[in-house]
């Protein structure tokens, strides 16, 4: 449709006081856009304040809504294969995104947290390496049962009804892909190399703890 209002800006010459409106699905597709923009603007400011609440560490909400980037890779990547274009049903995909992929960052570094402050782990790389590995089996499982749920819509693109289904379904599998591939290296690196100062407080507090029980 942006071609079409371009072509005709430049090759149609109204007559003074004439205009043109453009109407009915495209008016109604435009409307729908910009409250999804709004929507996903709200769930990425919630989802950051969220974060903050719950691990008391701005620092540490960001390494989480790192995976966000590293999903819309293979959001983006899955859409540009299967030959789709930028929809509003995409546009939901990128949207369910967003909270599947902060899944597993809050998995990771939730659980480096706990075995620093519960377990008496140090903030060392044999730490990170524990951690990453000991997550690694519930993520994938979660990814999997996400990822294999997708697969019939992908598969029936051309069945009846599947017109909004299949595009997001190919946007939230290829996010859930290279979110899931690419969290299992980035995550730790980003929190080793980040993630001292919040470390540092959980060890601290643990210390403190044992000290009362003293």
């Amino acid at each position: 449709m942006s071609d079409i209002q371009t072509r005709v800006a430049t090759q149609v010459q109204l007559p003074t006081g004439y205009f043109l409106e453009y109407g009915g699905q495209f008016q109604a597709s435009q409307e729908a856009n910009r409250t999804l923009s709004l929507l996903s603007i709200f769930s990425l400011v919630a989802i950051f304040f969220l974060l903050i609440k719950a691990f008391g560490d701005w620092r540490v909400a960001l390494q989480v809504m790192i995976n966000i980037p590293l999903a819309l890779i293979g959001a983006v990547w899955a859409l540009h294969l299967s030959g789709g274009v930028f929809s509003i049903a995409t546009m939901v995909g990128f949207v369910s995104l967003v909270g599947i992929t902060s899944r597993n960052g809050i998995m990771m570094i939730s659980h480096y947290l706990h075995l620093m402050k519960e377990e008496g782990e140090d903030f060392t790389e044999y730490m990170i390496v524990r951690g990453s590995l000991e997550r690694l089996v519930p993520v994938l499982m979660t990814a999997l049962t996400a990822g294999l749920s997708l697969i019939p819509f992908i598969l029936a693109a051309d069945a009846p009804g599947k017109e909004i289904l299949h595009p997001l379904a190919v946007v939230v599998l290829g996010g859930i892909l290279t979110s899931t591939l690419l969290d299992q290296i980035v995550t730790p690196a980003i929190f080793y190399k980040f993630g001292r100062p919040s470390a540092e407080r959980v060890i601290a507090e643990r210390k403190k703890i044992a000290m009362i029980r003293a």
